[in-house]
């Protein structure tokens, strides 16, 4: 579906423990990255995963119980109704340090990357940073997404994703 997205958040920040189960499942994951900035059916969604329409439904419920998706038009199909959904922000965080979601996120983007047509840019490297000097790359990390333009409809969805993180000390 052409959709620009107008009424949807900027950020969310992910904080209720219901917010947190939601995006601990794959597919939840998986839906999500598929929504991106666009609004799709039960229908599309199911394709652009693999899955069954049913199953898909389910976990746009628990999604949308959790205020994570919205339908944003329902339309008259064969006697019935039929939802389009779609991500209520654009961007969302995870406050915290429950490993579920995170883990799942990763499995997704994994899912991703694994079935991207070209070889996926992925970069891990540790750095001692002083706190100043993670809070300044934390901050330009951050200005070099938001600072991102998209391409217009038809052009291909890349997925970014950003994380900085402080290791834990090792145990003695």
């Amino acid at each position: 579906m052409d959709d620009q997205g107008q009424d949807q958040d900027q950020e969310l920040t992910v904080e209720s423990p219901r917010q947190y189960k939601a995006l601990s499942h794959p597919l939840r994951q998986r839906l999500l990255l598929a929504l991106g900035g666009r609004s799709a059916t039960v229908g599309e969604l199911a394709a652009a995963v693999d899955g069954r329409k049913s199953t898909v439904a389910h976990h746009l419920k628990v999604l949308q119980e959790a205020g994570v998706v919205r339908i944003v038009e329902t339309r008259k199909v064969r006697g019935g109704g039929e939802h389009v959904y779609r991500r209520t922000a654009r961007r969302i965080t995870v406050a915290g340090r429950d490993a579920g979601p995170a883990t799942a996120l990763l499995g997704a983007v994994a899912e991703e990357c694994a079935k991207a047509p070209e070889e996926p840019l992925m970069v891990l490297r540790h750095l001692r940073l002083t706190a100043d000097q993670a809070a300044r790359l934390g901050a330009a990390l951050q200005a070099l997404v938001n600072e991102a333009t998209e391409a217009p409809e038809g052009e291909p969805v890349h997925g970014v994703l950003v994380a900085l993180y402080e290791q834990s000390a090792p145990r003695a």
